[in-house]
This record gives C-alpha cells, structure tokens and sequence, in this order.
C-alpha cells in the first residue's frame, strides 16, 4: 500500500470537514496536516447531516449524502465539496456553483477498478465461469454445455469514453476486441486507434456487446430501453457499471426473454440496495438473477482497496491545489 504520508504542512486552522464516506487515511491525514478538522461519519443519514454541517467549510461525500440545496443552505460556511467517485449528481451543482461552492470528483481514482470489473465480468459471462463453477459445486460436470465464446474478434461498443470507459478499452485491446466507441460530451477523448463514432448507428449495426459508462443525466435515464434493443441488428451482451437507472431493467428483461439480449452484467441497479427495491424490480431482479446468462455484482466495480487509496489521494490533490 502507497505511504499514507502527507507532503502537505499546516497553515492554521482551515475549519471542520465532515467526512461522510469510507476514505483512506491520506485525505484524512492530509488534510489535518494542513490545518482542517476532520468530523468523521462514514455512516451518516441526511437527516444527522443537517444538525453537523452547519459550521463546515468542506464535505467528503459518496452516495449516502445528496448535497442538495436544503442541506446546502444548512451550511452557510460550506467552500468545497469532495466526491468519492464519478457520480456528481449526488451534488446540486447549479446551486453550488451559485453559493461559489467548489465540487470536486475523483473517477480518475477508480477507473481501473470499473475497467477490470467490467472486464471480469465479461469474461466470466462469455466463458460461463460462474454457472460452470456452481454446476461443479453441486457435482454436475457438463462441458459441451459450458463451452464458452471468446473476446477475440467481438465487436465491443462502449457508450461513454472518459476515465472508466477508456480503462476498459484499454485492456480490451489487450484481448484484440474491435472497439467502437461514442461519447456525447467528449468525442474528442477518443484516440485514433480506437473507432470513433459520430453517433450510435455503427454499435447498432456491429456491435456483439455493448457497455455503458455514462453520467447520470437527463438524456442518460433509460438511455438503454425497448427501442435501443430494436435498433440492435445483431443479438448482444449488455455491460452497465455506470448508473442503474441508465438501464430499463424492464426492457432488459424482455430483451433477454425475446432472445435479443443474450447476456447482461450489471454491477448497478435502478433502485439500490436491494433492500431498498420496489417489489416489482426486486422481482424482476431475482427472475434474472436465476439465469445462466446473467451476472450481477452489487455495485462494487469501483470498489478496491486500491481505488479507495487513489480517490481519496486525487481529491487531496485537488483540494490543496485549490485552497
């Protein structure tokens, strides 16, 4: 593991942050080495969140707080908010950038993590490694029926090229995949050895598999739906390690049954956790997860050791470069 050590000195008493998510001990150290207090609730509710934040200047956050803009008015003192991870859309953006709150995220920390994930997924899904594996388990040997395919030579469109959707590209090249990628916001991004597409047509037309790595936004919700499935010519595996809601798990559903969708991996959820799913998707989920050609994570593909060091470091960067 990386020294935890800080190269960072104290200049005074910078004010309290509240620490509301798990975070390595070198944003922690770091920032009491240069003057912050650090009021630590990993386990915090929203609820506790407005009786703690009132006097402090900075928030680390992951997906348990959403800074939105009641709790942001509960914090008059507020100058900066850490994101543990990608997802900023946990944060009223607008209104902090009104109240001239800095929003700072990480993905550069765990794209690694999201790549090999999907990666492994991948993997296990196409080479049946899971369902051969309990079959053995319960003393079942069959190899003609878990002959498996091979990445080599598949056409792989990936929706979303920043930090998570380049890391998987990268070692995708690695199993002599056929890349297409698209990205909305950021074409540019796309280096020239990979297949830059003007719009989704080329990953309708080729694609064999087809992996999400987008933000959460308003044109993202459901981005894969009835209609995307139809525009699929060739049947095709779905990855998201995105956000759940950028799947239609209904539609999902239908397409695997329809025989349109021949495997899905999903490390997330429309609604999360489990426990906190309506009856109807958690129904959904459970018929699908009884399926050979499923494979389902909860919510841990930018979750290691690993990127739970790299994340905190790049938002000590960022917040020391900064103030």
């Amino acid at each position: 593991m990386p020294d935890t050590g800080s190269p960072f000195r104290g200049q005074g008493f910078m004010g309290k942050v509240l620490i509301a998510a798990p975070v390595h001990a070198v944003l922690t150290d770091g920032l009491t080495s240069i003057g912050y207090e650090c009021v630590m609730q990993e386990s915090i509710s929203q609820d506790i969140a407005f009786g703690l934040i009132g006097d402090c200047v900075g928030v680390i956050t992951s997906t348990r707080l959403q800074l939105d803009k009641p709790l942001l008015d509960a914090a008059p003192a507020l100058k900066w908010i850490g994101r543990m991870g990608s997802g900023m859309e946990v944060i009223d953006l607008e209104y902090a950038n009104e109240k001239d709150i800095a929003c700072f995220s990480s993905p550069e920390g765990n794209s690694n993590a999201v790549g090999e994930h999907a990666l492994g997924m991948l993997l296990a899904l196409m080479r049946r490694i899971n369902w051969s594996h309990n079959e053995v388990a319960q003393g079942v040997w069959r190899r003609e029926e878990n002959r498996g395919m091979e990445i080599a030579g598949k056409t792989v469109g990936i929706i979303g090229y920043g930090n998570a959707g380049s890391s998987f590209a990268k070692k995708l090249l690695g199993f002599d995949a056929h890349i297409l990628a698209y990205d909305k916001y950021n074409p540019e991004a796309i280096p020239a050895h990979i297949v830059k597409c003007a719009d989704l047509s080329p990953i309708f037309e080729q694609a064999d598999v087809v992996s999400f790595h987008v933000p959460l936004a308003k044109d993202t919700r459901h981005y894969f739906n009835a209609d995307f499935i139809a525009q699929m010519r060739k049947s095709f595996i779905l990855l998201n390690t995105s956000r759940g809601i950028v799947v239609d798990t209904i539609a999902l559903y239908n397409g695997i049954n329809e025989g349109k969708v021949t495997g899905a991996c999903l490390d997330v959820f429309e609604q999360e956790p489990l426990a906190a799913m309506d009856s109807g998707l958690r129904t959904i989920i459970g018929k699908m997860a009884a399926l050979p050609n499923i494979i389902m994570t909860p919510h841990i593909a930018g979750y290691t050791h690993e990127a739970l060091y790299k994340m905190s470091r790049v938002l000590l960067d960022k917040i020391v470069s900064r103030f």
